[in-house]
């Protein structure tokens, strides 16, 4: 389907920004990122984003002259409407196994460590301890979950949203966090094979231009 090229409104090391991102990169969909700083502008509150979001969150796109938010609908879109190359499988137990991972990553993880839990804490260490706690649960899961099902990525040997969601996410509990995962091996293993993949290395935040 030929179309104009896509706009990305994310911030650059929002795990859910790179997933959006990798998808875009892997169907070799053309697109432009613009920067909604989520940190220090807070550009997600202003009501001009408002009109853009009304969740006024990251990311969201414009495609086909529509705009989508959530970054597991604007992914849908694309395998619905740019179906080739694909990251779902074929086989009903193991796109049953790619969702397994990804909701523990997008329902599980990501919103109990987001920035936005922030101010509801007293301090600081309150607010780590809470995201490091459910992050390390989630890390638990997903290892398991991965002894079942990874073969060379998440679930078998194909690419799939489920390696678009791990990644990203991995790269926010290490560095944001600063969490260990060496102790998984299963996961971290492949953590490490992932990013050498050509899709993660050129969409890896900090390979991108500022």
């Amino acid at each position: 389907m030929a179309a104009d090229k896509v706009i990305l409104y994310g911030f650059r090391f929002s795990s859910c920004t790179w997933r959006v991102r990798a998808a875009l990169t892997f169907k070799g969909i053309p697109f432009e990122e613009l920067k909604v700083d989520i940190l220090k502008a807070q550009d997600q509150l202003t009501e001009k984003y408002r009109a853009i979001n009304p969740a006024q969150k990251i990311p969201a796109a414009v495609i086909d002259g529509a705009t989508i938010v959530e970054s597991m609908a604007i992914i849908q879109y694309l395998e619905d409407t740019r179906p080739g190359p694909k990251l779902t499988p074929e086989s009903p137990l193991e796109k049953a196994r790619v969702r397994e991972i990804c909701e523990v990553i997008v329902s599980g993880i990501m919103p109990l460590q987001n920035i936005g839990l922030k101010p509801h804490f007293d301090t600081e260490d309150q607010y780590l301890k809470f995201c490091r706690h459910w992050c390390e649960r989630g890390l638990q899961t997903l290892e398991e979950l991965l002894k079942r099902s990874a073969g060379s990525y998440c679930v078998g040997d194909q690419l799939s949203l489920a390696d678009l969601c791990l990644v990203p996410q991995l790269y926010n509990i290490t560095k944001r966090f600063e969490m260990q995962i060496d102790k998984y091996t299963t996961l971290s293993k492949l953590n490490e094979k992932l990013l050498a993949e050509p899709v993660f290395k050129e969409t890896h935040p900090n390979n991108l231009k500022k």
